[in-house]
C-alpha cells in the first residue's frame, strides 16, 4: 500500500477511458478534465493500471465521458481483470449501451457497475442529459441480470428539478434489486449561476434517511460516505468535495484520458504526465517513479482540519 504525505492510503485508480459522450448532462465534472489533445490507446491504458496494481492500489474505476463508448470497452476489461493484485473492477456509466455489453462486461471480469440515472421521469431524462430513459432503464435491468453486484444508481439532487422524487428513486432501487446513491453537486466545470440554482444540500434529505433507517454505518475509505439501511432498501449519500472530511478521508486518484495522473479532483496544477514519457520508451521503472510524484503531490484541498495520519 502506498501513502501520500498526508498518510492517506492510495487505494483506489479512476481512469478515464474516453472524453468522449452520449449525453449532454450540464453538471458533469468529466471528472476535471477538458478538451484532452490525444487519447490513450488500449495498450496504454493496461500499462498504467499494471503500474498502479504494482504499488498496491487494488481497485480500479473505468470512467470518461462515456467508457462504453469506447469500442474496445471489452478488450480493457478483460486485459485488467487478470491482473495479480486487483480486488475490484468498475465502471461508471450513463446505462444506455449495457443492454448489448453487460453480459459480455460481466463475463470478462467487471465485477460492479454504476449508472448515472438522475431521474424517472422521461421528459426531465430528456432535457437533463438527451437520449430515451428507456435504454437506461433496460440497461440497469441488464446488469442486474447479467449478474453485476452491486448495481448502483447514481442520482444527482438538483433542486426544483428532481429533488421531489427522492422516495420515488429509493422504491425503484428496491424493485430493481439495485443500491441508490444520492449526490450534492459539485460546483466542477460549473458557471456559479448553474451551481446556485440548482445546488441542494441534503442535510434535510439525510436527516429523513436518518430517521427511517434501521441501520446506519460510515464508508471510512470512501470519503466517509454514510449509508443508510432502510426497511426498502440501501441509500448510500454522497456529500461534495467542499468539506474537509471528504478531502481527509480521499483515497482516491485519478488517471485522465490523455495519459496524465490526477492527484485531486478540485486542480489542474499538479498534474503528472505519464503518456508522453511512456510513448518515448520510458522504461517501467521511470513511469513508476512519475506515478509515485504523482501521489506525493496529493494533499487535501480543504485542509481547515489536517488529514489524519496513518503508518505505514
Amino acid at each position: 500500500m502506498i501513502y501520500d504525505n498526508c498518510g492517506r492510503p492510495v487505494l483506489n485508480l479512476r481512469i478515464s477511458v474516453t472524453q468522449k459522450c452520449d449525453k449532454h448532462c450540464p453538471y458533469c465534472h468529466r471528472e476535471g478534465e477538458s478538451n484532452p489533445s490525444t487519447v490513450m490507446s488500449v495498450e496504454e491504458i493496461i500499462r498504467i493500471v499494471k503500474i498502479a496494481l504494482g504499488l498496491g492500489i487494488s481497485r480500479v474505476k473505468l470512467t470518461g465521458g462515456e467508457p462504453l463508448l469506447r469500442k474496445e470497452i471489452v478488450e480493457i476489461v478483460s486485459s485488467i481483470a487478470v491482473f495479480e493484485g486487483l480486488t475490484d473492477l468498475s465502471m461508471t456509466t450513463n446505462g444506455t449501451n449495457l443492454k448489448d455489453l453487460a453480459k459480455d462486461l460481466k463475463t470478462t471480469g467487471l465485477t460492479r457497475i454504476n449508472v448515472s440515472l438522475p431521474t424517472l421521469d422521461p421528459e426531465i431524462y430528456h432535457d437533463l442529459m438527451g437520449g430515451d430513459l428507456k435504454d437506461a432503464l433496460e440497461g440497469v435491468r441488464a446488469a442486474v441480470e447479467a449478474g453485476f453486484h452491486p448495481v448502483k444508481l447514481n442520482m444527482l439532487v438538483l433542486k426544483n428539478v428532481n429533488d421531489n422524487e427522492v422516495e420515488k428513486m429509493i422504491g425503484y432501487a428496491e424493485q430493481s434489486r439495485t443500491i441508490l446513491q444520492l449526490i450534492e453537486l459539485e460546483p466542477i466545470n460549473l458557471s456559479k449561476a448553474y451551481y446556485k440554482r440548482y445546488h441542494l444540500d441534503l442535510d434535510e434529505i439525510e436527516q429523513s434517511l436518518n430517521k427511517e433507517a434501521v441501520e446506519t454505518r460510515i464508508r471510512e475509505y470512501m470519503q466517509n460516505r454514510r449509508v443508510y439501511t432502510l426497511p426498502k432498501g440501501r441509500v448510500e449519500v454522497i456529500r461534495p468535495t467542499e468539506n474537509t472530511e471528504f478531502c481527509a478521508s480521499c483515497t482516491r486518484i485519478r488517471v485522465t484520458s490523455d495519459g496524465k495522473v490526477k492527484p485531486c479532483l478540485m486542480r489542474k496544477d499538479n498534474l503528472v504526465d505519464l503518456l508522453t514519457p511512456l510513448r518515448n520508451g520510458a522504461s517501467e521503472e521511470k513511469l513508476t517513479e512519475l506515478f509515485l510524484e504523482a501521489v506525493k503531490r496529493r494533499e487535501p484541498y480543504y485542509k481547515t482540519i489536517p488529514a489524519p495520519q496513518t503508518s505505514t
